[in-house]
């Protein structure tokens, strides 16, 4: 086979190797042969370190501009950094001529989020937002009970991410506040938004409260939120960084049933422990931690769906090899999604603010 005739890599670089990036992107980018991971951008000696020896041969930088600066050797920036550094850097790397992967959230602002897709458009590069929870097992589980019927028409649905996290690990984290993108609502209040959203449709926030219960907490770390979906449905939405006890991940009640299920997808923190996405086992949960489906005054357990966040990268290669953005595939994640799900986020802090 002549070199004119070797299928297509996507040249990949990776900016951040903090736990966004050494724990979903390059493990995934890793395990998917259409792409080629060249670049792991980190200013921490010893993440370089650990960089280079899980990928050998991969270039190690410090920085997001020393990534640009090697653009003509690239096709994919996947930006796992602070979220106030989203937007200049998904703006740099569009100018730039790359497609782009922008963590969640995926801008500090509505406005700017929007100003990064008009760019896109114009420029003719793909750009998407990594909200990689919409393949949690449990989440996939919910999407197809929802699917069959299964609890009738959904009145209320009640999603949480809950943690026992008195002290703040992350230094950014200790000094971001809400204008830099620091706090739960930015940080798992995206998940959250983004499912709800996904699963009921548009919705307005009707009630909002944010706290910071930790002393050295600048933004918020304890949210609750009811958004009022145009088809009808509330979600109750809870995020809590000290939660010594936590509630049932998921709780949907319908017309002719309900569904509860405790837990949180395995798929992250068997990475963590050093698994890999193309292990078998990877994405599978614990039979133990199965739903529960009620109807009729009986419960029955439903086995949670496997876990596949590598879904998100195959899609990713589907469209970028298929043409890109001329390409009639569809994004794993739609930008325009993570707009609104920015514009939660504001109406939810404008309540919040309107009732201090």
């Amino acid at each position: 086979m002549t070199d004119s005739a070797a299928p297509r890599t996507i040249r990949t670089a990776v900016v951040g190797y903090g736990l966004s990036g050494s724990v979903f992107h390059a493990p995934l980018i890793g395990s998917d042969g259409r792409y080629s991971l060249e670049v792991i951008a980190t200013s921490n000696v010893e993440r370089q370190k650990a960089a280079t020896a899980r990928y050998p041969g991969v270039r190690t930088v410090h920085d997001g501009d020393a990534v640009l600066a090697r653009a003509a050797d690239l096709d994919l920036v996947v930006l796992g950094t602070p979220p106030a550094t989203h937007y200049p850097l998904a703006r740099a790397a569009l100018e730039a001529g790359l497609d782009v992967v922008v963590d969640k959230p995926f801008a500090v602002t509505s406005e700017q989020g929007q100003e990064l897709v008009a760019l896109a458009r114009q420029l003719g590069r793909v750009l998407t937002v990594f909200q990689n929870r919409r393949w949690d097992g449990d989440f996939l589980t919910l999407r197809k009970l929802l699917a069959a019927d299964a609890v009738g028409k959904v009145i209320r649905f009640e999603s949480r991410f809950e943690r026992w996290s008195p002290a703040i690990a992350k230094a950014w984290k200790a000094h971001a506040t809400a204008a830099d993108g620091g706090g739960v609502l930015f940080d798992l209040g995206s998940h959250l938004i983004d499912q709800a959203l996904l699963l009921f449709g548009p919705a307005t926030v009707v009630h909002s409260e944010l706290k910071a219960r930790r002393a050295d907490e600048r933004a918020d770390d304890d949210v609750f939120l009811v958004l009022q979906h145009q088809s009808g449905v509330l979600s109750h939405l809870t995020m809590n960084m000290l939660c010594a006890q936590q509630g049932p991940r998921f709780r949907v009640l319908g017309s002719v049933g309900g569904f509860t299920k405790n837990g949180v997808d395995p798929q992250e923190p068997y990475i963590v422990a050093g698994g890999s996405p193309l292990d078998a086992e990877y994405g599978e949960e614990a039979p133990e931690w199965a739903g529960l489906l009620g109807r009729d005054g009986h419960l029955d357990a439903l086995p949670t769906e496997r876990g596949s966040y590598p879904e998100f990268y195959r899609l990713l290669a589907d469209k970028i090899l298929d043409g890109g953005a001329k390409s009639p595939l569809p994004l794993p994640v739609n930008p325009e999604d993570a707009v609104e799900t920015l514009k939660i986020i504001e109406q939810a802090r404008e309540l919040s603010a309107a009732r201090a």
